[in-house]
């Protein structure tokens, strides 16, 4: 036998809509923090870029402002040039005071510290380019100054003014950190982890940049950009888990529960073979209409089951009454074969004629070669009667055995008419031999019985088996003489394979065809046309499976024989012993 293939393990309805679920939170998610990425971080780069540039504006301002203030002192100062001369930079609250000539030659300088520095940083400029005030930063040592250069009223020179950036002055006027850097790099922002380095370039005189305003403004934007994009991708996330969950528990609920209901149910009615109706919850969705669809078709199955059993009663007493007749039937074919040819079967020798010769014996005249003759014939006439007699005498025990069948059969049936019929340890090679005995006077033909010896032991009702393998012998014979040869063989083998007793019955008659074989347990088909009910192998097959057993035919195809097959259940050492 194949191995059966194993049957994969149903998926369930929960652990798909799990898995779909978790899908489409995933992507969900995804989804959500894709587009709060696209909204959020774009505003707040856009914000902090304005920070940036709000601050940039905002130094840019403080350092005009803080270099016009000088430029208004200058004014002042030309605008009195009576003043200039004996003015001092501290009495200015400036750090440098210069006169300039006409020609742009620097006539006077006055500082606060080195008045070389001072006129260092004021040689390199061109005042001569500079027709009007002015304002500018300059590098003067290691600091920043802011210049600012006006017009003397009614002497054709110039007065400068120069005043320090001083690191107070920068807290002031920008923030705390800001700072004055020379060296020489291009950047102007630079973002940080948690600030922007900004640069604010101070132009000199000729409009380059001299030097760089560095401060730092913090991140707050972008980092509270960051939480809030953190905070709307947790919190969506977390509202999406939370509608996963209720989904889940509503799905399981409302859906998984109900049908699992519903299972549990079909599983049970399927166990016991009750059709009991399946609990209603009185709910109207979907799944209450389809438990209450459920009940119904379990209540039409159980009235179509009810139905169904009494015609079965009926019609099982009535098959059973017409296998009874089948069977009786086919055991009583044999008698009538006897008794046909009993009374077809001529004398063996005439009795006038023996009458006769008994006649002419009692004469004492008779010659001796004579008396000699008729004595001869009187004791080979004798001898032909005495096994005439045997012959019929053998007849007649076959006969009283087919007979003893037929009163079997009945009473058999008439006390397990409703019951299943009761197993026993049973010799099959035994019951073939006595049916092979009786088959052989069911037909004309000429049949060779071959079957083992020995004994077969298996589970089986004896008397019911003895009418299947008779059934199944007869239409073996039934088949040889359809045939049409005249003589055919019957061959039986028994074979024990492992727990079961298989019987085969293999005859040389008609066959079938295979589109036949599906067909010939079906109740009232016939291969015989000149039968009618078609009841043997039913009822055969019906039996066999009563006893635990099977019986199936097979067949190469027309006039090429047949093979009945039958299987039964071993004798277990507990049933032999008993």
């Amino acid at each position: 036998m194949s191995a059966r293939r194993r049957q994969p393990a149903p998926a369930s309805i929960g652990a798909k809509l799990v898995m779909v679920l978790t899908a489409v939170g995933l992507a969900g998610a995804l989804g959500i923090t894709l587009v709060l990425a696209s909204v959020i971080t774009p505003s707040f780069d856009g914000l902090e870029q304005r920070a940036v540039a709000t601050a940039t504006e905002r130094a840019q301002e403080a350092l005009a402002d803080y270099a016009g203030k000088v430029e208004a002192a200058a004014r002042d100062l030309g605008d009195h040039p009576g003043d200039a001369a004996p003015a001092t930079p501290a009495a200015l609250d400036v750090q440098g005071l210069a006169l300039v000539a006409p020609d742009g030659r620097i006539a006077v300088v006055r500082s606060t510290g080195d008045d070389r520095a001072m006129r260092a940083a004021l040689s390199r400029i061109d005042f001569t380019a500079q027709p009007g005030a002015t304002r500018f930063y300059a590098r003067m040592g290691s600091s920043l100054v802011a210049i600012g250069v006006a017009p003397v009223r009614g002497q054709g020179g110039r007065v400068a003014l120069a005043r320090v950036l001083t690191p107070h002055m920068l807290a002031t006027l920008v923030q705390p950190d800001a700072r004055i850097d020379f060296a020489a790099r291009p950047d102007t922002v630079r973002p940080g982890a948690t600030s922007i380095g900004i640069a604010v370039p101070v132009a000199g005189v000729d409009g380059r940049a001299i030097a760089r305003l560095r401060f730092a403004i913090p991140r707050d934007i972008t980092l509270l950009g960051r939480r809030m994009l953190l905070l709307a991708v947790a919190g969506s996330t977390l509202l999406l888990l939370i509608v996963l969950m209720v989904l889940r528990r509503m799905i399981a609920g409302l859906v998984l529960r109900p049908l699992q209901r519903v299972e549990q149910h079909m599983q049970r009615v399927r166990a016991s073979g009750s059709l009991g109706l399946l609990d209603d919850d009185d709910s109207r969705d979907e799944i209450g209409s389809l438990g209450r669809s459920f009940n119904a078709m379990l209540s039409q199955l159980k009235d179509l089951r009810e139905q169904i059993e009494v015609q079965s009663f009926a019609l099982g007493r009535t098959e059973s009454a017409i296998a009874v007749m089948h069977n009786v039937r086919n055991a009583l074919n044999p008698i009538s074969t006897i008794i046909s040819q009993g009374i077809a079967q001529a004398p063996p020798i005439d009795r006038a004629t023996v009458d006769r010769a008994l006649a002419e014996l009692v004469d004492d005249a008779l010659p001796a070669a004579r008396r000699q003759k008729l004595a001869a014939f009187v004791a080979a006439a004798l001898a032909a009667e005495v096994a005439g007699r045997e012959l019929m005498r053998r007849e007649l025990e076959v006969g009283r055995e087919a007979m003893a069948q037929v009163l079997e059969i009945i009473g058999q049936q008439q006390a397990r008419a409703h019951e299943r019929p009761p197993l026993e340890a049973c010799d099959v090679g035994d019951i073939v031999a006595r049916n092979a005995t009786v088959t052989r006077y069911s037909h004309d033909a000429s049949i060779a019985f071959s079957f083992p010896a020995g004994r077969h032991m298996a589970m089986a009702n004896r008397v019911i088996l003895s009418q299947v393998i008779g059934n199944l012998l007869g239409n073996a014979a039934e088949a040889i003489a359809a045939r049409g040869t005249g003589s055919g063989s019957i061959a039986v083998t028994i074979e024990e394979a492992g727990d079961h007793v298989v019987l085969a019955i293999r005859d040389d008659g008609e066959g079938f065809d295979a589109a036949v074989g599906a067909t010939l347990f079906q109740r009232g088909f016939s291969t015989r046309s000149h039968k009618s009910g078609g009841l043997g192998l039913h009822w055969c097959a019906n039996s066999m499976t009563a006893m635990d057993g099977s019986l199936r035919l097979e067949s190469e195809g027309r006039r090429r024989g047949a093979q009945a097959i039958l299987t039964l259940q071993a004798a277990a050492a507990e049933a032999l012993a008993a």
